[in-house]
């Protein structure tokens, strides 16, 4: 495993701010840009998830799986740093070497979510960036992770082929400029803004009417 020191990362951005970029680039931009944050009953729950996951100290060893909580994570490539909720090494005739275990393994990133799968595949974007940045931390190929959802209490396998490397690179670099310039995107109301924690800080219906309001004038003074 290549040795990251701290210091190397401190200019990237947050690796779970990923997660909020590709579920909704307002949401992020509220939060990253513009450092508004409110809790409501999910995120409450959410944190409460990893919580009981995110414990640094805790390392569990159950056969053949090595399963290791709150790994921080690093991509110098994506620029982008965070904690991973599990990683889970599973012993394999090839993978990587471990220092504190003879062998060879499998590195398998798990994120932990306390609702259940959406459509939106922002759950699969930060998984498979954490899997980018253990790829680069211990020099390897990592073919799939796991999504835990609470609600259900299903864990669901995520391939990381091209197609999801390449959304989370280019989101990424997306990220990158909207932060390095301040732009925080306008509101468009979708039915999922109704269980935003934001909702009564972005007012997307209220933008909504507004960007309406402003359409129709424009259209009439243009007759």
């Amino acid at each position: 495993m290549k040795n990251f020191e701290e210091r190397d990362s401190e200019d990237y951005l947050l690796l779970s701010g990923l997660l909020h970029f590709a579920f909704c680039k307002r949401r992020w931009a509220l939060i990253h840009i513009e450092q508004q944050w409110n809790e409501n009953s999910l995120t409450f729950s959410g944190r409460l998830m990893h919580k009981n996951a995110d414990n640094p100290h805790l390392t569990e060893c159950r056969g053949d799986i090595i399963i290791t909580h709150a790994m921080p994570l690093v991509s110098h490539f994506l620029k982008v740093y965070g904690v991973a909720d599990v990683v889970e090494f599973q012993r394999s005739d090839t993978g990587v070497e471990l220092e504190k275990f003879s062998g060879f393994w499998n590195v398998i990133p798990v994120e932990y979510k306390s609702g259940k799968k959406n459509s939106f595949g922002s759950d699969e974007v930060q998984l498979c960036c954490q899997a980018m940045c253990l790829e680069e931390m211990f020099e390897t190929t990592i073919q799939h992770g796991f999504l835990y959802y609470g609600k259900t209490r299903r864990r669901f396998e995520v391939k990381f082929d091209d197609d999801l490397r390449n959304r989370v690179t280019s989101l990424v670099a997306e990220m990158y400029h909207l932060f390095e310039e301040g732009i925080t995107p306008p509101a468009v109301y979708q039915k999922h803004c109704d269980n935003c924690s934001l909702v009564d800080i972005c007012l997307p219906q209220l933008s909504s009417k507004k960007h309406a309001v402003d359409s129709y004038l424009e259209s009439a003074i243009l007759r």
